[in-house]
């Protein structure tokens, strides 16, 4: 096996067991990724202020536009400061990886210090992604950190009222629109969240690792945004704020919903699974328009980002460029990655995603 730094958290590990040839990387291709790895201090620096500075830019605009009054510019100003706020969201989920500055200390200190604007504990969601890093495509390890998938098989074994229960779940109503900016804005405001039933041996993070985490962001959420309503009042809170929140996480959500969920993904059971196979061919290469890879900080190009999590963001196009072979895995438009929202299933049989009304023919 080659080696692939991920962050694991605490007591927990992959499986290494090898799968069939022709979907494992090969060295030259896990040495290429290798040589990307590890900060750069300017363009960290770079990145984190320009972005920083063009979101308070454009909600100061937002703001300035609502107090006179001129609701139309106020909304058309939302779509960008959300488009900012994800990648906010990116410098901040590279903190968790260890890979925006090369201190972990410093690392820590700016994700926990951008969860003020992204409404996400910093440690807990450090966690839980490392621990959806660590399983990504893993039947026997699904939990906390992905979207929940059952196979064709462990669907049809389920209670009526356990399938009724997955098919709402699994509506893309419900999971893109709906569960998204509820998850972001109020279900992480609690220290723990009850896992959904479909899954005997869920894993998730225990309260005692998220606590803390949870309860000291509530705790500067409200300090901050108690002086954010005395400043501009609580009618520019709940009619500017809190939209770009939700409009960012609709936009988060469905990249990272698209990043795995896709029709010739890859899901296997221990002893088949394979880390670094799962990493590159069950991770999607999302191809976007330059201004919304720009928006969304090269997070689409995840088969790299999942088959070397210690590049940061702005050397991933940069090791993209540098490589055929990786330009043209799991390739995906943004006409194609519409097709998408209809896979609910993994077919074990015949090894790809499939729409609940493919059942009868699966």
């Amino acid at each position: 096996m080659y080696n692939t730094t991920v962050i694991f958290p605490d007591g927990y590990s992959p499986y290494s067991e090898n799968v069939s040839q022709g979907r494992i990387p090969g060295p030259d291709l896990m040495a290429h990724c290798r040589n990307y790895r590890g900060s750069e201090f300017g363009s960290a620096m770079f990145q984190l202020l320009t972005t920083i500075g063009l979101f308070l830019v454009a909600m100061g605009a937002m703001l300035a536009a609502f107090a006179f009054q001129i609701y139309a510019l106020t909304y058309l100003m939302m779509l960008p400061a959300a488009g900012l706020l994800v990648r906010v969201f990116i410098i901040q989920h590279d903190c968790g990886h260890a890979s925006f500055f090369k201190s972990r200390r410093v690392n820590d200190m700016v994700g926990r210090a951008l969860s003020i604007l992204t409404f996400t504990p910093y440690d807990v969601w450090r966690r839980s992604h490392n621990m959806h890093h660590a399983s990504s495509g893993n039947l026997s390890q699904r939990g906390v950190g992905s979207i929940d998938t059952l196979t064709v098989e462990e669907y049809q074994a389920l209670a009526p009222r356990q399938k009724l229960a997955y098919r709402i779940y699994r509506n893309p109503f419900i999971l893109l629109l709906l569960a998204t900016p509820i998850y972001v804005i109020l279900i992480q405001r609690y220290p723990s969240a009850p896992a959904l039933p479909y899954f005997a041996d869920y894993k998730h993070l225990p309260v005692s690792q998220t606590w803390k985490s949870v309860v000291g962001l509530d705790a500067a959420l409200m300090l901050f945004y108690a002086a954010f309503m005395a400043a501009f009042g609580w009618k520019a809170l709940l009619f500017v704020f809190i939209p770009t929140v939700a409009l960012t996480s609709l936009i988060g959500g469905w990249l990272f919903y698209i990043q795995h969920q896709f029709e010739d993904s890859y899901w296997n059971h221990k002893g088949e699974w394979d880390f670094q196979a799962a990493a590159l061919h069950g991770s999607s290469y999302y191809v976007l328009p330059k201004v919304l890879q720009w928006f969304s900080g090269n997070i689409g190009l995840h088969h790299i980002h999942h088959l070397c999590p210690t590049i940061p963001n702005y050397k991933l196009q940069e090791c993209l460029d540098d490589n055929a072979e990786l330009q043209h895995i799991n390739r995906m438009t943004l006409r194609e990655s519409l097709k998408c929202i209809r896979w609910a299933l993994w077919d074990e049989e015949h090894q790809k995603m499939i729409a609940f009304r493919d059942l009868k023919t699966a």
